[in-house]
């Protein structure tokens, strides 16, 4: 079948962009929506032309490296899917096409359809980990976990950081992608010793890389490829106040200001 693109060409961070038409004329169906983009790169190296570049490892919807904009919805129009689980065979003969990078003030574009996402590394260097004692392996019993809460801590776990949440928010916030980094040790036992400083450590690295604030829209949750739920938001917000309030605390009762 035929598709025509029309993909954001950058060459650099700083360089102006634009859209530039590609006219596919026979893409197989059973194509994945990068390999049918890894065939339009062939064909504009073999005349000698700059290839696409985009990001991508797994091709699994594991990994979180993909992601673009498709006709204004990151990852495209199936939920539940990352861009390299997409596949052509949910496109029509003749479809037009329109691919994006993330749009976001923390994700300055290094090239074409890559934008970089090292401030999501960043945030979670600031607080995203649990300190541990190292050693032999514990005992699988020896420390009891609630069904809840590991089931909530394995469903804030499955957030692959792959920054959807972000583009799709009008915000350009990042809350669901901490609250669920957050939360999932939160849940824990092992997270409970730096709880208060994780949430408030990583809610302040977000505002500084340069996130919008929440106002809960929602449409992180309906863009989110591994279905992570808004309601983590709202227990970082909880955690945040009661870390906010301790900390204060703390700090007047050292004689600090």
């Amino acid at each position: 079948m035929k598709i025509i693109l029309n993909i954001w060409r950058q060459q650099y961070a700083t360089a102006a962009g634009k859209m530039v038409r590609y006219e596919m004329p026979n893409v197989d169906e059973h194509m994945s929506f990068l390999e049918m983009l890894d065939v339009l790169n062939e064909s504009l190296t073999n005349k000698s032309e700059e290839p696409i570049a985009f990001e991508h490892d797994c091709r699994e919807g594991i990994c979180g490296c993909c992601g673009f904009m498709i006709d204004g919805i990151p990852h495209g129009p199936q939920r539940g899917t990352t861009v390299c689980q997409l596949h052509m065979r949910l496109y029509k003969d003749g479809d037009e096409l329109w691919l994006e990078p993330f749009r976001a003030k923390a994700f300055p574009v290094i090239k074409d359809l890559m934008v970089d996402r090292s401030a999501f590394d960043r945030i979670i260097g600031s607080g995203g980990f649990i300190s541990i004692n190292t050693g032999s392996a514990p005992d699988g019993n020896a420390l009891p976990i609630v069904k809840k809460c590991s089931d909530m801590a394995m469903d804030s776990a499955a957030c692959i950081g792959c920054g959807a949440c972000v583009a799709a928010c009008p915000n350009a916030s990042a809350s669901l992608f901490v609250s669920a980094k957050i939360n999932h040790l939160g849940q824990l036992p092992q997270g409970q010793a730096e709880r208060d400083r994780r949430a408030r450590r990583m809610v302040l690295k977000m505002t500084e890389e340069g996130f919008g604030y929440c106002t809960n829209t929602g449409e992180c949750e309906a863009i989110c490829p591994k279905g992570i739920q808004i309601e983590n938001i709202a227990r970082m917000h909880r955690d945040y106040i009661k870390a906010s309030v301790t900390y204060r605390e703390e700090t007047q009762a050292s004689g600090g200001g």
